[in-house]
């Protein structure tokens, strides 16, 4: 029964059937061939409570003060701030592709997007100043995946759906690895371009005058990000709320830069409906999915499986990452996350893992999915952006930022109160 489902799965992926209809074709096999209780009588009961639970209301208000910020322009201004600071660092201007897509992904809750339009922006800096684009380019896909780490993150709100998990927890929670996972994309940076200077490229002078006249154009996506978190942190509001005054912050910044016309707002909106009915459609079927597998004893099946292993809790939980970070080579993140976290959630909170550490954990193994080949969307997007040169280029240039993703995983291992600071 595992072996098939595993097999069903992938083998309509590999047909390159969207996803909801994987998860809705896999749900309606299963049901057929093993269940006792027949799909077919709870559909409606099922489709309703999943579209209608409380913290669904985020997703659309997330995505929405995205798609605002996206069209504000502030990318721009965000990047020049970020050359003036951290461009003197060994590996210039690839600091400031990994800063200003932090702070861009924050915001905007898209890693698609953001490595989009930080590539987009810094591309010609890479051509023009002499950096080894493989890396640099490298730099500009790993950028983007934290946006499903750093709040306000739509991956965290439907893990907290799926798992029953305070989304306020897991958003505070998830601040600080996010931040050292930055870090050590910085880090990795340095040690690159220390041993190879000619991965550097052009080095920027520091100018305290210039960086402190940057400042300012930091400011918008910083107070957007320190409202909703701050609302949410304090207990002001709640996630929901935090995402309302986010999208109203977001409206006033592009109505004072003149960002904020009709066509603007028809285009923000369609696109809001677009990417929400996409999201909504594959959680509904993964739903489906999830009743099936517990009707004909998937969990407790695989529950079986793992204690017949017989290993201790850490190295199980390894185990469980490590098939997570191959399926993440032919899964695309947002399915990977909604399909497996109902059978494996359940596993790692028995075995003493607390359920919001997982979430952070499993949130970075799915940015690892985002730039790992042949699936991650990433280096798909950012040479689309690029247009010459191969896309085996982004994948080398991407492999340093996996190697600093799981020494992050480690580091959460080693000392869970990493991602524990909401306790």
């Amino acid at each position: 029964m595992i072996a098939t489902t595993v097999l069903l799965l992938l083998g309509l992926m590999a047909l390159s059937i969207p996803v909801a209809a994987v998860l809705g074709i896999l749900a309606i096999v299963l049901d057929k061939s093993y269940a006792v209780f027949p799909l077919t009588n709870a559909i409606g009961e099922i489709a309703w409570s999943t579209s209608t639970a409380p913290s669904m209301v985020a997703i659309p208000l997330f995505i929405l003060l995205g798609q605002l910020m996206l069209h504000s322009d502030m990318a721009g201004d965000m990047y020049r701030s970020m050359r003036a600071w951290l461009g003197w660092l060994p590996g210039g201007l690839m600091h400031a592709n990994i800063g200003s897509s932090s702070l861009f992904a924050a915001t905007s809750g898209s890693s698609v997007a953001t490595a989009a339009t930080i590539t987009s922006i810094a591309l010609p800096e890479a051509r023009a100043n002499g950096y080894n684009e493989k890396l640099f380019c490298g730099t500009l896909a790993a950028g983007g995946t934290l946006g499903i780490l750093i709040p306000p993150s739509i991956n965290l709100i439907l893990y907290a759906v799926i798992t029953e998990t305070s989304v306020t927890r897991l958003y505070v929670s998830a601040v600080v690895p996010g931040l050292l996972l930055a870090g050590l994309f910085s880090a990795v940076l340095i040690a690159l371009c220390l041993m190879k200077p000619e991965f550097g490229g052009r080095r920027e002078t520091f100018d305290l005058r210039n960086a402190l006249r940057g400042l300012p154009m930091l400011l918008p996506p910083l107070l957007v990000f320190f409202a909703i978190l701050g609302s949410i942190y304090t207990g002001l509001a709640t996630p929901n709320e935090a995402a309302a005054m986010g999208v109203a912050a977001a409206a006033v910044i592009c109505l004072w830069r003149g960002k904020l016309s009709l066509e603007i707002c028809r285009r923000v909106l369609l696109s809001t409906m677009e990417t929400t009915a996409m999201i909504m459609l594959i959680v509904i079927a993964a739903a489906f999915l999830n009743f099936v597998l517990s009707g004909i004893g998937l969990v407790a099946a695989v529950t079986r499986m793992v204690d017949a292993v017989n290993l201790t809790p850490f190295w199980t939980m390894v185990l469980i990452i490590l098939f997570y970070v191959a399926l993440g080579c032919v899964m695309e993140s947002l399915s990977l996350m909604i399909a497996t976290t109902p059978i494996f959630a359940p596993i790692v909170f028995g075995l003493g893992y607390d359920p919001i550490w997982f979430g952070i954990v499993l949130m970075i193994v799915i940015e690892m999915a985002l730039i790992t080949p042949p699936v991650g969307m990433n280096l798909y997007v950012v040479q689309g952006v690029r247009k010459t040169g191969s896309i085996g280029d982004i994948m080398a240039g991407s492999a340093p930022f996996v190697v600093a993703m799981t020494l992050m995983i480690a580091l959460l291992l080693a000392f869970p109160q990493i991602a524990l600071l909401s306790r």
